[in-house]
């Protein structure tokens, strides 16, 4: 990737967080897709290079009945979830309900786009956490369903989990993506892969950005999946899952060619890997950041394997959802020039 990832802490001096987005994206049955990334997907909103986008999204907790018969007030429920559920009829083959996909005009295959997440607003007071039979990480230690609603305090921004233990709230999109190739069809919205997607990483909140290879025109972003917080892991397959709304800012680096979704921290620069095998998916993301260091900081590859060894944390972004993702995160800080 030729573009410097440190383009993104250079800008953050220079935005205003508080101006108004280009465009708002509600989200309603005609501006979702239901459980999907697809070349083919119809655009509900076509913006440009640079522009700001305000978007609604769903939870993962379910129908409104639902909801309500775990005890959540009705007041409390978005309305356009009931609609969403009511209304939308195309569905699958995953389950996630994404809000998009935007085009943006300039993007196309062999571009990057740069997401640039501005903001993360929790619209409700609410989290769900559950786990279902024959999922999560430990299946045949837990042969049935369980679920819970977590109280969210968007003030002080913690949520009880239970008496005596209080969480911190860090809101992020656990999908954020781009349509895969043509050949790719309609592709499951649950496996994380090179279009991005269902990436579960918990370090992409407000104040970071996104690096995603465009493999269609358009690039044709989706997002969705909230969570209030979650556990490098993501065990029992769900995290803090509540209902956000992100302020983006989406930019096209022109003929860059990257494989595999890079990101950025104020603090550290992030590799990614994703496969079925935890094996390999942290092979990937080590060799995305050996490539990053030589391309990016001008090391030889030799030097980057071992600055990767000694400075380098490789971690498990979750283990869940079909392919499983690592990411290895470089500090900032070491580089002294």
């Amino acid at each position: 990737m030729k573009v410097c990832l440190t383009f993104a802490a250079l800008f953050w001096g220079q935005i205003v967080l508080g101006q108004a987005p280009n465009a708002t994206l509600p989200a309603s049955p005609s501006t979702v897709v239901w459980g999907y990334y697809s070349a083919k997907a119809k655009p509900v909103l076509i913006v440009h290079s640079g522009d700001t986008v305000r978007i609604q999204t769903l939870s993962t907790c379910g129908s409104t009945e639902r909801l309500v018969g775990e005890g959540v007030a009705p007041t409390d429920i978005p309305s356009y979830n009931a609609d969403i559920y009511r209304e939308v009829k195309d569905k699958g083959p995953g389950g996630h309900i994404l809000t998009g996909p935007l085009d943006i005009a300039e993007a196309e295959p062999g571009d990057v786009l740069e997401v640039q997440i501005l903001k993360i607003d929790i619209d409700v007071p609410f989290a769900c956490n559950g786990f279902g039979t024959g999922r999560g990480f430990l299946p045949n230690d837990y042969p049935y369903s369980r679920s819970k609603i977590i109280p969210l305090d968007r003030d002080k921004m913690v949520a009880h989990f239970a008496p005596g233990i209080d969480i911190p709230l860090h809101p992020f999109f656990g999908s954020m993506g781009v349509a895969p190739p043509d050949s790719a069809g309609r592709l499951d919205s649950a496996p994380p892969w090179m279009h991005a997607g269902n990436m579960d990483n918990k370090e992409l909140v407000a104040g970071t950005t996104l690096y995603i290879p465009v493999h269609a025109k358009g690039a044709l972003f989706e997002v969705g999946d909230g969570h209030a917080g979650q556990g490098n892991g993501e065990v029992d397959i769900t995290a803090m899952e509540t209902f956000l709304t992100g302020t983006f800012r989406f930019i096209i680096h022109k003929d860059q060619h990257l494989l595999w979704p890079r990101a950025e921290t104020p603090t550290s620069y992030i590799s990614m890997g994703f496969s079925p095998d935890l094996k390999e998916a942290t092979t990937l993301a080590v060799r995305d950041m050996i490539n990053f260091l030589v391309e990016q900081k001008h090391l030889s590859r030799d030097e980057a394997y071992m600055l990767t060894s000694v400075a380098v944390d490789v971690d498990i972004t979750q283990l869940v959802d079909g392919n499983v993702g690592v990411h290895a995160m470089c500090p900032k800080n070491i580089f002294t020039k």
